[in-house]
């Protein structure tokens, strides 16, 4: 029993000698097995983990084939809006546009206009024989208003027509029996007293005055008044009295 027990110390005595050197024993303990010295090894804890190194630098391109190109990268924002650009050079004249729908409705508009217009001859006829008379070349034709004479002038001209003014005896009797009652003629002395001219130009070359007259009452009676017996009388231009107005038939 002893000697089973001193066997290990006397093994281990053996082989310590052997590596007097330390040098010498590192190397033996490096070529030695667990076996042949008898030193029992265990697992080791886990070193630590390492941390990356630096990056290094870019390397050269490879002798090899040039690899295919990657997808796009996804589409960035939008850029704000650059300044205008300088306006291009202006372009040739295009072609005449197709008038002949204008020509059309221009021609339709000509059709009723003359349409129009022979209604309104229509209408005149019809007025002559309900308001007017006719005197030779003449149409007198009356409102049946009485107003000044500036009024009564104006009123005429509005129509293309003048102030109703017989030449002879026949339009006399035409414009007394067209106003019924006292109306103006176009005769004045405005221009100079006492002598009565048209009120389109020129002397009398007809007239039918009353006895008398004219006399010129409190000096201020410029227009002249075909009375509703046919006779002529001068009276104020500011009074009021029938408006007839004489169209060239």
């Amino acid at each position: 029993m002893f000697l089973f027990l001193s066997f290990p110390v006397l093994l281990l005595s053996v082989v310590t000698p052997s590596c007097s050197e330390t040098k010498a024993c590192e190397d033996a303990q490096k070529t030695c097995s667990v076996i042949t010295c008898g030193i029992p090894v265990t697992n080791g804890t886990p070193g630590r983990d390492a941390r990356d190194g630096p990056k290094g630098e870019k390397g050269e391109p490879g002798q090899g084939l040039r690899g295919l190109q990657g997808p796009p990268g996804k589409l960035g924002p939008p850029g704000n809006t650059g300044a205008p650009g300088i306006p291009g050079p202006r372009g040739q004249k295009g072609d005449r546009g197709d008038n002949s729908v204008a020509e059309a409705k221009l021609a339709n508009l000509e059709r009723q206009l003359q349409s129009l217009r022979a209604e309104l001859d229509h209408m005149k006829k019809l007025q002559a024989f309900s308001l007017g008379k006719m005197s030779g070349k003449k149409l007198f034709v009356t409102n049946g208003e009485r107003m000044p004479f500036s009024k009564v002038k104006a009123l005429c001209a509005g129509l293309q027509a003048t102030v109703a003014a017989p030449k002879n005896a026949e339009e006399n009797k035409a414009i007394q029996d067209v106003a019924k009652d006292t109306a103006f003629l176009g005769i004045t002395d405005e221009a100079i007293e006492g002598q009565f001219m048209y009120v389109t130009g020129g002397r009398l070359t007809y007239s039918n005055w009353k006895k008398d007259e004219p006399n010129d009452h409190g000096s201020g009676e410029d227009c002249v008044i075909l009375l509703s017996n046919g006779l002529w009388n001068d009276i104020s231009c500011t009074a009021s009295f029938i408006a007839v107005c004489e169209f060239p038939a």
